[in-house]
């Protein structure tokens, strides 16, 4: 490790090798989704999505050495294990609570090669991120059009545009294993946020419904279990030249498998009111059980954890 290094070169050398590995891999990443565009052969596009994960599982594996080489944040994880005997052609929603950009990162090491690959619902704005945006593209990552309350008041046609949205990119996705992430609290963790909404929780802040209902609906028996996760760090969140920097002592990935009610599965989300209110009392209970959990680990006395590998 390059712990001898001050934390702003460290960050930088990180940063560095991070798009290095990222421009490398997108090369191979561009040319096998371009051939998945010009042969739209269901058989093909299968075995086209295999090798695209493929590609992905490594930049996620060399992203990890990098982390372990630039930063001395200890990382450690606990309840991995629940997944393992899982059917390999199972699917799953992911969840986890939200503080920083560097929980992505986190969640990407922590399940790969364990599950099937991460999907985001990304705004449609990321697609003009450089090198990432076409990679987002190219791996079928849904890009939403988000609009506010304003704009639907004024053009109620557009209504529902996230729905169908999420029921195209889902049936993609049902041709091959996919984990499906939502952040259900919709933006990242701030005291700030936390007071202005008035939280019943100690550190969480609210969660909704809707991005778990569209998938749960769209998907049908195709996703079974969620996977629960709860992110802790020492301290507090850092930001992501501060998780670069490893200026954060350390972090702490639980995992939970929950198994989705059956009666949830295929209904929609949309113009079921009375799934709306089941749904989002569902997700209220886990997030009160995840807030406990938070509570709990915060007074306990550290115990040590297994390294989170890829």
């Amino acid at each position: 490790m390059l712990t001898f290094l001050p934390p702003a070169l460290r960050g930088s050398l990180a940063a560095i090798l991070i798009v290095a590995n990222t421009v490398a891999c997108s090369i191979p990443l561009f040319a096998v989704a371009l051939l998945k565009a010009v042969l739209p052969l269901r058989g093909f596009r299968i075995v086209c999505s295999r090798v695209l994960n493929g590609i992905v599982s490594f930049w996620i594996s060399i992203n990890n050495i990098v982390m372990k080489l630039c930063s001395p944040m200890a990382v450690s994880a606990s309840g991995i294990e629940t997944l393992q005997g899982m059917d390999p052609g199972a699917s799953f929603l992911v969840t986890s609570n939200h503080q920083s950009w560097a929980d992505i990162v986190l969640v990407q090491i922590l399940l790969n090669r364990k599950v099937p690959q991460l999907k985001f619902f990304l705004k449609q704005e990321l697609i003009w991120v450089p090198v990432l945006g076409l990679c987002w593209w190219a791996l079928d990552f849904p890009f939403m059009k988000r609009h506010t309350k304003e704009y639907l008041a004024k053009h109620p046609e557009k209504k529902g545009e996230d729905l169908k949205t999420t029921r195209k990119a889902c049936e993609k996705f049902k041709d091959s294993p996919v984990c499906i992430y939502n952040f259900v609290e919709g933006t990242r963790f701030t005291p700030a946020k936390h007071k202005r909404q008035g939280s019943p929780y100690k550190y969480l802040l609210k969660p909704k419904s809707g991005g778990v209902g569209f998938v749960m609906g769209a998907m049908g028996d195709k996703i079974k279990h969620m996977i629960n996760i709860t992110i802790e760090y020492r301290d507090q969140a850092p930001s992501f030249w501060e998780f670069l920097c490893g200026r954060c002592p350390s972090a702490h990935l639980h995992v939970e498998l929950v198994k989705i009610p059956e009666e949830f599965l295929g209904r929609n989300y949309m113009e079921d009111r009375e799934f709306r209110a089941d749904i989002q009392k569902w997700v209220n209970v886990l997030w009160e059980e995840k807030d406990r959990f938070m509570d709990r680990q915060t007074v306990k006395t550290e115990q040590p954890q297994p390294e989170l590998t890829s």
